[in-house]
């Protein structure tokens, strides 16, 4: 049964000071691109891959991940809490208390 799970477990791959690491899709927080480079953070360390945010979008289509703004997908999982902020935008507090602002477009 074990291998079955782990069968649909989705890996990718990141890269973090030089050297590659197979990374569980659920593990990670969030997935952010920054100045055309896509990084995977997980609780405590952050990975760079190679692609592209709408194809990272497309891999984990109907699973916990959301877009939260032109630039992030969250892994709703790792929510802790959510508010509301005076300007239409919501702020989600992470269980690692890292805080991550969800875009009014698509709350």
């Amino acid at each position: 049964m074990i291998e079955k799970i782990k069968e649909n477990e989705l890996v990718l791959s990141g890269r973090k000071d030089g050297s590659m690491y197979s990374l569980v899709a659920d593990d990670l927080f969030y997935i952010e691109s920054v100045d055309n480079k896509l990084f995977l953070y997980n609780q405590t360390e952050v990975y760079e891959s190679d692609l592209k945010l709408y194809e990272f979008e497309q891999l984990v289509k109907d699973t916990n991940f959301i877009r939260i703004s032109k630039n992030l997908i969250l892994n709703t999982s790792y929510i802790e809490s959510v508010r509301a902020l005076f300007n239409g935008r919501f702020e989600a507090t992470l269980i690692n208390s890292e805080k991550v602002i969800i875009n009014r477009h698509y709350v």
